[in-house]
């Protein structure tokens, strides 16, 4: 007796789900440190407003915090090679799961996807890209000072206020918009992170909504205060 087997369409190979779970905790653990560096960032932005002389010396800070035990800008290198690695893991993370499912669903479903769902994915999507561009600005700028009108490392305030001059308008936009999608992508970002930690309860799910979008208003004014009172005459 000869058996028929059919022909003509291969599976695709499934993943196994250990390799997409490990790929979520990546994505959720380097999404907090980038998160703890966002808010630790947008406190020292905030010193623009106690003057020059305080926000330079908050820069040169940074720079020496650690010594005499350590040498000069030990522990700030050391943070800056943790939020590549963690912007590194994201990146891969998301764009393998991304990938992963597309691979599990080749053609598109017949019914349209959820507005909520849309909307968020494509926000995550599109957000981390406006976020990637806007990272190498923002380091060209006002860290290396290649793009700033001055670009002098010994005096950060008047980098920051020549950056956001009202003559600079289109700097100050794309900051806004920037900073707006990176505002949406915590919306979301938080959330998700949350759940995939073990957060699994309805009511535990209005909690993490609440804070979510709590930290990302905050976050989104913290960081826009400082352009736009540059821009109005506040900071000067």
């Amino acid at each position: 007796m000869a058996t028929v087997t059919q022909s003509g369409r291969r599976e695709t190979p499934k993943v196994p789900k250990t390799t997409s779970v490990f790929k979520k905790y990546v994505m959720a653990i380097s999404g907090i440190l980038m998160l703890l560096f966002l808010i630790a960032h947008m406190i020292g932005n905030l010193h623009v407003f106690q003057g020059a002389e305080s926000f330079n010396h908050y820069s040169e800070w940074l720079r020496i915090f650690g010594e005499p035990a350590l040498p000069p800008r030990t522990l700030l290198t050391a943070i800056e090679i943790v939020l590549v690695v963690s912007v590194i893991a994201h990146m891969w993370a998301a764009i393998t799961l991304w990938r992963q499912a597309k691979r599990a669903r080749p053609q598109a479903y017949v019914t349209k996807k959820s507005v909520v769902q849309t909307y968020a994915s494509r926000t995550m999507r599109w957000g981390g890209v406006i976020i990637l561009l806007f990272v190498i600005y923002h380091i060209l700028d006002l860290t290396t000072g290649t793009l700033n009108p001055i670009g002098d490392k010994a005096h950060p305030y008047a980098n920051v206020v020549a950056d956001f001059a009202p003559d600079r308008w289109y700097v100050t936009l794309f900051y806004t918009l920037s900073v707006v999608a990176v505002g949406f992508h915590l919306r979301h970002g938080i959330f998700s992170a949350a759940r995939t930690l073990g957060q699994q309860t309805s009511r535990g799910a209005v909690h993490a909504n609440r804070i979510a979008l709590v930290l990302s208003i905050v976050l989104v004014a913290g960081y826009l205060s400082v352009p736009f009172a540059v821009l109005t005459g506040l900071v000067s």
